[in-house]
This record gives C-alpha cells, structure tokens and sequence, in this order.
C-alpha cells in the first residue's frame, strides 16, 4: 500500500515537528471572502472510478438502448466541438487490445470492477502503447460473460453527464496525478501530493496502541488512522505537508469535507446505523462510508476521527468540534440555510458513487442530478463553480498517455505487490529526483496517471466547450488556491506545476450559461 522510499532521520523530526492542532477558526469568519473571479463558492463533487473514454469514447454520438429508448438529444451537430475520443482517433474497430471496444447498453449498468492498482495499471500502459488493458487490468463480467474492460457507456446510459457537457464545459485532457487507486486520488485531489504518509500496524479494533511506523508515499489503498470505522490492520496518517484544507483555514476561509454516512447518529430507512450504514443499489448493499475515500481524514490537522457533529447548522463549514468534516446531508443544510461554505468537497454515499462493482452509472447519476439541481435552485448559484472528476480510472480503457511528469524507480521484490513501477519494465517510471537540499528522494509518485472525465458546472463555465489544454488533480487545488489568494502548499506539492483550469471559464462576458434542470432518473431535461 505504501511505496517506500530513502530517506534521512532529519527529515522524519521535521516531519513529526510539523504535526499541529487543529487551526481555530480566525475572529470575523464570515460567508464572503475576497476573490480573484466572480467565483465565491467551489463544490468538488469527487465520484470513483472512471475513465474518460469509458463514459466519453463516442461522445458525442450515442446509439438507442436495446429496447430502443433514447435519452440523449444532440444539440446542432455543427455546434458541437470534438474531443479526443474512441471513435475519433479511430479505435473503436482497429484497437491495439486484440478486441475492439463494446458498447456497454443500458440495462447493464452494473458492471464488474477491474484492476486499478498501481503496478497493473502502468503494466497495461506499456510504455504508452496502451495494449494491455485486457490482459492486465480487465475483469470478466458476470451478466456480459465476458472481459468488459475495454467497454464504453454513450449518452443513452450516463445521459446527464452528456447534457452537462452540451451546456457547460469539459475537459478531455485531465489526468490523474498518479497511477492507482482511491486514497492516493483522494490525497491528490486536496493536497497534490502523496509524500509522507506513516503506515501504522496494530490491532484490528479499537486505538492503535504500539503500532510500527514506516515513512513512504501513498501508492495503494489504506485507511485513516484513527478514524473509528477504519481498518486497523494497515492505516495512514500524512506526517509532512499540508492539504488546502489547512490553507483555508490560515485564511479563515470556510470550507467543508461532506462525505456520505459520515453521522453515525443516523438511522437509515433499513435499520443500519453508525459506521455500518448501508443503502441498496442496483448492484446490491454498500456501506455509505469507504474511510479510504476520506480525503482529509489523513491529516491530523483536519482530521475528525470520531465524526463529531458540528455544534449548529451555522457552524457548518467554520471550525469546532467537527473540524470541518461532515456529512452529506450537511451539505444540503448549509445550502437550504444560505450558509454554504466557501469549498465543498462532496463524497456520495457509496452506492452513488459510480464505483464499477458496487455502483453503477443510474444511481451516480441520480446523487449528481439531485445535488446540481440543489445548488442550481440556490441563490448562490450565481456565483458557483461545480467540478466533477473521478479518483482513478477503476483500470478501464483509455486511449491517451499524458506526459510523465514525476518520475519513479520502485522496484517492488514481492510479485504479490502492487505499488511497484512498472511503466516502461520492472521497476522503472524514469527517475525520481531529490526534491529538497535534504536529498529527500519521493518515490511511488508516477505520473501523470489514466485519463478522467473532468466538468464544470457554473454561470461561468464556458458554454458547449471543451478544453484540450492537460490538467490533473492538482489543478483543483490551484484554482481553489488562486481564487482566494491562499498560495502553494508547498512540500513538492504537484499544485506547483498545474495546468489552470480558467481556460474552462470565461470571466470577461459575464455569467454565460444557463441553469439546467435535469431528471435524476432519466438524465434528460425537465
């Protein structure tokens, strides 16, 4: 789960150094902050495990359904810009795979989860050729009965996100900072870098007492340390750097982790409770908690280990006994009391999460329908910035390499593993370099990773675009940190080197789209 890398003892003492108390809230915290675009509220809405040709390979042409229903509508072919997809760089018959790309129909939408490791999914690249996704990565689907991961959903399935796209603006050239799976997109996505975390061992129940320490870089899943529904076995906690959450907070800017199931006070329809919550989706039961989804659980700074409550509505996004960590439901009683925190990062509960094995894209797409609608019915629309993207690729299918941006040397000695590079043979991504006078060497960081769908949803985003300028995880976080003048993490945080997302916005004209109104079953306008 944790790459290991060199490093000296001068660097563990400034680590252990860094680590503070929770930042108390400045005096005169309000709800309206100074910024550099008309954008005074940004909401992340982080969903699993896609990539952009699995849900964009035809876009925008989709076929009917097998019972010939049609949802998506196609506006003006004329007007319609052309991303960089399946059909167009022409892969769909003459792929590289040895088997051509499917159409995955609509009433297939629960799908079997592929491999999305961090070896494996640098072995499928192959240097950049991109042909061993079935060999390497696929999963055989049980209802298809055959290796799916090549497979494509079209507008007639996830039909929102294609009318998102026709209204507002997207991305076909952002990319995971790194290669793997949940928690590393989920430490990228707040911090832009995975350095330094500590692998505790210890019981599997209760406060780790004793545990065994180990510095590295997040490669693999693991859980929060100390969160109470964690895996004790193996779990993490950042021991360097900072995540913008703890920039936020030296601002006084308010801001606020919403993650499904996260009250364990609440009492679901079917009974279950605490940090054994679970819904029913069409794939079945998932708990709406994955601590390893917890983005900024993993930092002592702004972690909330026990999942207090905030001690009123209108404390929601500011700093108390929560510390700014909440549920999802909190999220929609900030908006309905008009207290909605300056950055919201959002988490479905897990059936809703679009995760390939135990969600699906029908009941992704009602969380994202009935969330956007909200915030779109709210006065604060008019001035919001909404991104979509997903954490990892879940290992299927795409026909772009981005460029290598951080290099990596692990050479993993057990076969079983999973955070050995392996992009162009046995241990090799490049080199990793010092990145500090300490010689401090981060390896288990290659990257940029597969190819995800990224959208943004605001009066501001340009409307029926598509941006082709490369961007990655990190590029949230510089948005986030340019718009409220917040600085740089730091620490070799990838935010250093980001692509802008502003080519997705056009602030000179004015709000330039339109509210749109969607049907969460259906995805099609109301």
């Amino acid at each position: 789960m944790i790459a290991k890398h060199r490093t000296v003892l001068a660097a563990m003492l400034l680590a252990c150094l860094a680590l503070v108390a929770p930042t108390a809230a400045r005096a005169g915290d309000s709800d309206d902050f100074p910024t550099t675009t008309p954008i005074k509220h940004v909401v992340v809405i982080f969903q699993e495990n896609v990539s952009f040709d699995h849900y964009f390979g035809t876009y925008p042409y989709a076929e009917p359904n097998l019972d010939g229903s049609v949802y998506f509508k196609l506006r003006k072919d004329s007007d319609t810009p052309r991303a960089n997809t399946l059909e167009s760089a022409g892969l769909l018959t003459d792929n590289p795979n040895g088997a051509n790309p499917v159409r995955i129909d609509r009433k297939f939408a629960v799908t079997c989860d592929n491999d999305h490791d961090y070896q494996a999914e640098q072995e499928a690249f192959d240097g950049g050729l991109m042909d061993k996704f079935v060999a390497l990565t696929g999963c055989t689907d049980k209802n298809l009965g055959k290796t799916v991961v090549l497979d494509y959903f079209d507008g007639n399935t996830v039909t929102a996100l294609w009318n998102y796209a026709q209204h507002f603006a997207m991305s076909d050239n952002f990319f995971g900072t790194t290669f793997g799976p949940s928690t590393p997109g989920a430490v990228n996505v707040v911090a832009g870098n995975t350095y330094a975390g500590t692998v505790e061992v210890g019981s599997p129940a209760g406060v780790i007492a004793g545990g065994v320490a180990t510095t590295g870089t997040v490669a693999g899943d693991v859980d929060p340390y100390q969160d109470v529904c964690s895996s004790k076995t193996e779990s993490l906690r950042m021991t360097s750097g900072k995540n913008v959450g703890d920039l936020l907070n030296a601002s006084g800017i308010t801001w606020g982790s919403f993650m499904g199931g996260f009250n364990l006070g609440i009492t679901n329809p079917n009974g279950t409770t605490g940090c054994g919550r679970f819904s029913t989706g069409l794939a079945g039961n998932k708990a709406d908690y994955v601590p390893h989804h917890a983005w900024f659980q993993y930092w002592l700074s702004t972690e909330n280990p026990t999942h207090a409550r905030p001690s009123s509505p209108s404390m929601i996004g500011k700093t108390d006994a929560a510390n700014h960590e909440y549920d999802v439901d909190d999220f929609f009683t900030a908006l309905a009391n008009g207290h909605l925190p300056a950055v919201s990062y959002i988490k479905a509960p897990a059936f809703e999460d679009g995760h390939a094995g135990y969600s699906d894209p029908l009941d992704e797409q009602n969380f994202l329908v009935n969330t956007i609608n909200a915030i779109e019915a709210s006065d604060e629309w008019h001035e919001t910035a909404i991104f979509i993207t997903y954490d990892d690729s879940d290992g299927w299918y795409d026909h772009v390499m981005g460029p290598i941006v951080n290099q990596s040397d692990v050479l993993d000695p057990n076969p079983a593993n999973s955070d050995g590079d392996a992009l162009l043979g046995p241990g090799n991504c490049g080199k990793a370099k010092p990145y500090d006078t300490l010689g401090d060497i981060q390896e288990g960081k290659c990257g940029y990773g597969p190819r995800l769908p990224l959208m943004v949803i605001s009066p501001y985003a340009k409307e029926n675009y598509i941006d082709h300028r490369v961007t990655d995880f990190s590029s949230i976080v510089r948005f986030i940190e340019d718009n409220f003048k917040l600085g740089r993490i730091g620490d070799d945080s990838a935010d250093a080197i980001a692509g802008r997302l502003d080519g997705l916005f056009d602030f000179d004209d004015g709000p330039v789209t339109h509210k749109l109104t969607l049907d969460p079953a259906t995805g099609e306008h109301k």
